[in-house]
């Protein structure tokens, strides 16, 4: 179901975002700041911000340069971004002062930063560094999780699904579970009306059997 790789995530994801021809610190500022704006926000509307962004100069001395309100104009209309106009302000004077304009290579310093979650802790190590070190978990990987039966029981948060699925998925398949799942979530399994007629899970699904 995604091997044609048509879901809004395969093109305009936060692993789409970074300019490739950029030295190696920026493409993984680039990232993290992808992360931080993806919150809440679709694909496409990130990647129009991260163009604006790119556009006008993506690394940490210029962000730094960048007064908040013309940083608010480059991020709109992500959700929330006037709180992430101030989390990308504060992380970013942080990276200057204390990683050499680079970002943490470990889950937990990531974690530290203002406006940075698990989720995106484990997707910056995996785009960022090369590492993987979790499950990134959204709210698509964690509402088809349940909906599949992934799960012993039903969890509640998405860091309690990332926590479920790692103690028996192979960690070899760790690194493609968002974007698979994600891009699966954009196309057949939708948050309100999941394709089931369509799914080749259908008669796995215990989700599908109820509808």
């Amino acid at each position: 179901m995604r091997k044609d790789l048509n879901a809004p995530v395969d093109t305009m994801g936060c692993h789409m975002c970074h300019d490739r021809t950029a030295d190696a610190k920026v493409q993984r500022y680039q990232t993290l700041v992808s992360l931080m704006l993806s919150s809440q926000t679709k694909d496409q509307v990130t990647h129009a911000a991260m163009l604006r962004l790119r556009n006008h100069g993506l690394t940490v001395d210029n962000i730094l340069k960048t007064d908040e309100n013309l940083l608010g104009k480059l991020i709109y209309p992500v959700g929330f971004w006037k709180r992430k106009v101030a989390f990308i302000k504060k992380t970013t004077e942080i990276l200057k002062t204390n990683y050499q304009e680079d970002i943490p290579s470990s889950v937990e310093e990531l974690c530290k930063l203002p406006g940075v979650g698990p989720k995106m802790a484990h997707l910056a190590m995996d785009i960022g560094w090369g590492e993987v070190s979790g499950i990134g978990v959204d709210t698509h990987v964690h509402r088809i999780a349940n909906r599949l039966g992934w799960v012993p029981k039903e969890t509640k948060t998405p860091e309690a699904t990332r926590k479920a699925l790692q103690d028996w998925l192979p960690q070899s398949q760790w690194s493609e579970v968002n974007r698979l799942m994600v891009g699966f979530g954009q196309t057949v399994c939708k948050p309100v009306t999941p394709q089931c007629e369509k799914c080749l899970n259908k008669k796995l699904c215990p989700t599908a059997a109820k509808n």
